[in-house]
């Protein structure tokens, strides 16, 4: 150790959203159909193409059911897990009375993170998946717009509120409609927010892709407002896999696939030409891989201008990256052996709160056994200071 650790700044964690957050503020004619919470049997379930499909059973065990129009998710151990010994944690449904309040409660959380050495933490959504592209899938689009402002709504006011700081708001936009999505950053950016869940790769949700000008107003929103587009591992709801047989695992294994994607999607799409102030953050995807695949696209920039005839990047893949692109880690030590190519300025700590992979309560010693060797200054960064920086914090 060269230097004590500072206290973090985690730039991804997860909220577990409570019973009450859209009942309370959705208008009353959509008390039967907006999402809200029913304790019922636990139930089967699988998931396919990164898609829980379920429904409940008919047994003594319960869990908590999100209902919203006719979907049906049962709150589930493995996102809500801070403490448990890897080795216990089930996918079984749960209630939230068999969860760590810290998960739903903000004032709770704010009490985990200071025993987890955690000063400011960044949430991500959870039931409507990481991207809030729930909303997107519904029937009834003014009841996900309503759903939308409602999530964002409770971000502030309630999650973030009275927490001074400790927790980061983090909003979600109406994704099927690009206009209001550039609406909601400019509503959310006017209140202090200056960060917003995006898809890695909006096609994979059968929206347009980033390399049309469909996303312009969105995009454009963001950078005036210095709003961070920020990428959770998954956010594009399918992930990688090798055929219909294999395991999980194997998916799990492969999932950094979709932020190599984004990444490369985003340099070479030239929207980064275009908005050179834009900041992207990729969570939960680790860091390892960035030098192979910025190395490679300088490459095939260089060498393959000839098959598309390539010129919306006046600008090595390396140029945009190191001006543009950040990423966050808890579990990459080739990450950390490779840090002078990926850039001490360019890489944030996590925790995952609260869930399985999560760090928790052990976030101070893991840092420290990632990059408690640096030098103090790369210590700070890494910890904090590349988070205060890119999000604009008003933090010591």
């Amino acid at each position: 150790m060269s230097a004590d650790l500072p206290r973090i700044i985690s730039v991804d964690d997860h909220l577990v959203e409570p019973p009450h957050l859209w009942e309370s503020r959705l208008p009353a004619r959509y008390k039967d159909v907006g999402p809200r919470i029913k304790i019922l049997p636990r139930g089967d379930f699988k998931l396919e193409n990164g898609i829980w499909l379920e429904s409940p059973g008919d047994g003594p065990e319960m869990a908590a059911w999100w209902h919203y129009e006719d979907h049906r998710y049962q709150l589930k151990q493995i996102i809500a897990c801070p403490g448990i010994p890897p080795e216990e944690v089930t996918a079984r449904g749960v209630t939230f009375d068999e969860i760590r309040p810290g998960c739903f409660e903000p004032k709770a959380r704010v009490a985990d993170m200071q025993q987890n050495h955690v000063e400011a933490s960044l949430c991500f959504p959870n039931y409507p998946r990481f991207c809030g592209q729930l909303f997107a899938e519904r029937k009834d689009m003014e009841l996900s717009k309503l759903c939308v402002e409602a999530y964002n709504d409770f971000m502030v006011e309630e999650w973030c509120g009275d927490s001074d700081g400790a927790l980061i708001p983090l909003c979600i936009v109406p994704l099927w409609d690009a206009q209001l999505a550039a609406a909601e950053i400019r509503r959310n950016a006017a209140r202090g927010v200056r960060a917003v869940a995006f898809s890695e790769i909006p096609a994979w949700l059968d929206l347009p892709s980033i390399h049309t000008d469909y996303w312009d107003p969105f995009i454009e929103a963001c950078q005036e407002t210095g709003t961070v587009i920020c990428m959770h591992i998954g956010s594009g709801t399918r992930t990688v896999n090798t055929g219909p047989d294999s395991p999980t695992v194997v998916s799990a294994n492969l999932i950094a696939c979709n932020s190599i994607s984004s990444m490369i999607d985003w340099i070479f799409s030239g929207k980064l030409e275009q908005f050179p102030k834009l900041k992207l953050l990729y969570a939960e995807c680790q860091i390892g891989w960035i030098p192979y695949f910025v190395e490679r696209a300088d490459d095939t920039w260089h060498t393959h201008q000839w098959a598309q005839g390539e010129t919306r990047i006046p600008h090595p893949p390396s140029f945009y990256y190191q001006r543009n692109v950040f990423g966050c880690f808890f579990k990459d030590t080739v990450g950390i052996e490779q840090l002078d190519r990926i850039g001490v300025d360019n890489v944030m700590f996590e925790t995952d709160y609260p869930h399985q992979d999560g760090t928790f309560p052990n976030s101070k010693q893991v840092a420290e056994d990632l990059f408690g060797h640096l030098d103090e200054e790369s210590i700070y960064k890494i910890s904090r200071g590349n988070a205060i920086r890119l999000l604009e914090l008003d933090r010591p």
